[in-house]
């Protein structure tokens, strides 16, 4: 049952009915049922695993994709609306708890609709060919005759509704995985659903108050946990604990140091109380002595500084097989090179709703209730922590007050679930925000060096892109990386972008774990995680290159972008390629008015990418229009012109808040927001210090989307890898001052300026 909503109804699932098992071999669906023929309150039928019917002719489709406000249950239930014909009206969504049987639970690079189209595509469409043929029995006609619309089955005169099918029964059919693909999917023309205007199914929940986040969860008996992070984020040991001004304090009941086998939050002690109020300011009562650790005093300079001396170690990192990758002896022969160093900030997730987590053991079963953007990787965590079966935890479903990437990492479910070990009672883990942050998997601070060959003619002959940042995936999820040339792993959400669709001639991308940053901090994965400092390098570099030729930077990247070789794209998911991100360029900088004369101070600047990941690009660009204050070196970006293509938009409303969201926060990062490590811990604690983008401070947004019929592939994230560097490149063009490091201060303007 689905906890999203504290008043909508769910329908009741049965597991009989049409079956799927989704494993590593493929997907079987069996259609079977048992109704009563014409029985009202005959169970509800499963056309998958994925949905199901009820005697009402409600549709329920099981969502295993993280709500954070971006309306994703919405998003792929339509997917299944459309290809089984349901009425938008019958649809409901249920957010479903951890099970094996879902397979992989994550939420998160952009991800959802691009992986769940396919599966959610044919299950509807197999459900709708299964109905048809019980529709056709029960009315007595050949199949060949019926279609189905508008949750019926229709021939000629005649038609019988899902509803009384389920009702009656008779129905017996099986799907192979290879019979699946042959099963045809609805033509794009005859679409009633995606791409069209509908209401947002969880929208009167979300403003009403109704929904219901990790937050909100409570069960009888729980007491309040509140955690005291240590001075750094491993290797932390408490020495001891002093709490007798603590046990003046009404409803303070103990504090727990928390013993992990995991080693997911080592050095931590939670403050336990009958209120949380009190476990905060008892938490201030409390003294602790910790072991000191090798990174208690290490800065932001010291970890970019490594990242340097990591990068001129030629014998360090992980090559990414872009083809012809021997840089060095096309850029011997070069006629001219251009070589630059980039560099961004440590940068804070600062959701909304803080971290939080209600644990407790029930019946042999640990459940563990939070807003979580990845239970298949966290739930292992929480096994080892506790040392008992992966099947003995499951994870409740909530809303999340925001991701972002953040929630990916579950490391502080395991802190509520071994408070409650230790105590034997149910425990509600709830951060303020200076725990939160300074408990924070913050996006790495990154070091860049690029450099680029030109022939006599100005042609690039060859490219190279070095990257070290601390890894993330190396430190949560080292078997989700892919290896490089000589069967060097890399963590792709660390590189990615820089691995681009431009003919450059030999390519070489070069992903350097700075180790240093791995071991001072947890690396998390921030909204468009490599991406977003990638590009940020990428694009203001190939600007620089076009400026060192003396080329217009738009005709620039539309020459390199050539749907050849490597570039030409594939099926399904980058048909036409590099072409694709030529038009988006070349269309965004038309609606900018490229070229166009400009007041004093003001510049446009134009920034490309493919998104996330080249098995499923975005194509965006973006043209930033910005005016500079020469006097000041303040910034104040006027607008920002977006076109993405993204095939086929399953929901424009949740695709334009998508874009719009992440534009914003490419803005934000550019511009606002940035700390630096100190001590071994974030200088930045809470807003009055770490200040993100104001309202007052949002431009003019005018985005498009290419109308396509092509896959659908991701929003929440590529729009935040091109506003950086198209305001880096626009205040360039405004008052002639290159910027290579973000967040961009008016200080540091003033002084390119100079």
């Amino acid at each position: 049952m689905t906890r999203l909503s504290k008043s909508e109804p769910v329908t009741a699932l049965s597991r009989r009915g049409f079956l799927v098992a989704a494993g590593a071999t493929g997907v079987a669906f069996s259609f079977l049922t048992a109704c009563e023929t014409g029985d009202p309150n005959a169970p509800a039928y499963e056309p998958t695993q994925w949905f199901a019917i009820d005697a009402n002719g409600i549709v329920t489709v099981n969502i295993i994709r993280a709500e954070m406000g971006q309306h994703v249950g919405t998003a792929l239930a339509r997917i299944v609306a459309e290809e089984l014909e349901a009425p938008w009206e019958n649809v409901r969504i249920n957010h479903v708890d951890s099970d094996p049987k879902w397979g992989l639970m994550v939420t998160g690079g952009s991800w959802s609709v691009w992986q769940t189209y396919p599966l959610y595509s044919q299950a509807g469409a197999a459900g709708r060919t299964a109905l048809i043929e019980a529709g056709a029995k029960a009315l007595g006609v050949e199949v060949a005759t019926c279609s189905a619309a508008n949750g019926e089955v229709v021939s000629g005169g005649k038609k019988i509704s899902y509803k009384d099918i389920v009702r009656k029964g008779g129905l017996a059919k099986t799907y192979a995985p290879e019979d699946l693909a042959k099963i045809a999917l609805k033509p794009v023309a005859e679409r009633k659903l995606l791409g069209k205007p509908i209401t947002a199914l969880d929208i009167v929940a979300k403003t009403t108050g109704a929904a219901v986040y990790g937050i909100d969860a409570k069960v009888d008996g729980m007491v309040y946990g509140y955690p005291i992070i240590p001075p750094t984020r491993n290797g932390g040991q408490v020495n001891y604990v002093m709490d007798p001004a603590a046990k003046e304090i009404k409803g303070y009941i103990q504090t727990v140091v928390l013993k992990d086998p995991s080693n997911t939050v080592p050095g931590w002690a939670v403050v336990i109380a009958d209120t949380w109020w009190a476990a905060k300011k008892a938490a201030k009562a409390i003294t602790l002595e910790y072991q000191p650790t090798p990174t208690t005093e290490v800065s932001e300079k010291n970890i970019q500084d490594h990242g340097r001396k990591l990068i001129a170690d030629a014998s360090k990192g992980s090559v990414l097989p872009t083809g012809n990758t021997d840089t060095a002896a096309a850029l011997k022969k070069a006629k001219s090179t251009i070589e630059a160093e980039y560099t961004t900030a440590t940068a804070l997730h600062f959701q909304m709703e803080p971290l939080n987590a209600l644990a407790f053991e029930k019946d042999g079963k640990w459940e563990i209730h939070t807003g979580n953007q990845w239970q298949s990787l966290v739930l292992p965590w929480l096994a080892a922590a506790l040392e008992v079966p992966e099947t003995s935890v499951v994870m409740k479903t909530y809303a999340l007050g925001g991701g972002f990437g953040r929630r990916l990492n579950g490391d502080y479910a395991v802190g509520a679930a071994l408070a409650s070990k230790a105590i034997g009672k149910p425990v509600k883990l709830v951060f303020d925000r200076e725990s939160d942050v300074k408990f924070d998997s913050v996006r790495s601070p990154s070091v860049q060096k690029l450099k680029m060959g030109f022939d006599k003619d100005n042609n690039p002959v060859a490219m190279e892109q070095h990257v070290a940042c601390g890894w993330p995936t190396e430190v949560m999820a080292p078997f989700f990386m892919p290896k490089g040339e000589k069967d060097v792993p890399f963590d792709p959400f660390a590189i990615n972008g820089a691995n681009h669709w431009y003919s450059v001639g030999a390519h070489k991308v070069r992903a350097v774990s700075n180790d240093l940053a791995n071991a001072t901090f947890r690396p998390g994965w921030l909204r468009s995680v490599g991406p977003g400092f990638t590009n940020w390098a990428l694009e203001s570099f190939m600007d620089e290159a076009a400026h060192k030729v003396k080329a217009d930077p738009v005709q620039f990247r539309i020459n390199l972008l050539k749907a050849e070789g490597a570039n030409a794209g594939t099926a399904p998911n980058s048909v036409g390629g590099a072409s694709r991100q030529a038009n988006v360029v070349k269309l965004a900088a038309e609606k900018a008015g490229w070229g166009q004369a400009m007041p004093e101070g003001t510049g446009l600047g134009l920034a490309t990418s493919f998104g996330q990941e080249r098995d499923m690009p975005t194509w965006t660009a973006c043209v930033a229009r910005v005016n500079v204050d020469k006097a000041s070196g303040q910034v104040k970006v006027e607008k920002l012109t977006i076109v993405t293509d993204a095939g086929t938009i399953v929901d424009p409303d949740g695709a334009l808040s998508q874009v719009q969201g992440a534009a914003l926060w490419g803005l934000s990062l550019c511009l606002h927001e940035g700390t630096e490590f100190e001590n071994g811990n974030v200088k930045a604690t809470n807003l009055n210090s770490y200040t993100p983008l104001r309202i007052a401070d949002v431009p003019e947004l005018d985005i498009t989307f290419v109308e396509s019929s092509e896959a659908p592939v991701g929003l929440g994230e590529p729009a935040t890898t091109v506003v950086g560097p198209a305001i880096g490149n626009a205040i360039f063009n405004a008052c002639g001052a290159r910027l290579r490091h973000i967040p961009i201060t008016a200080a540091a303007v003033k002084a390119a300026m100079t």
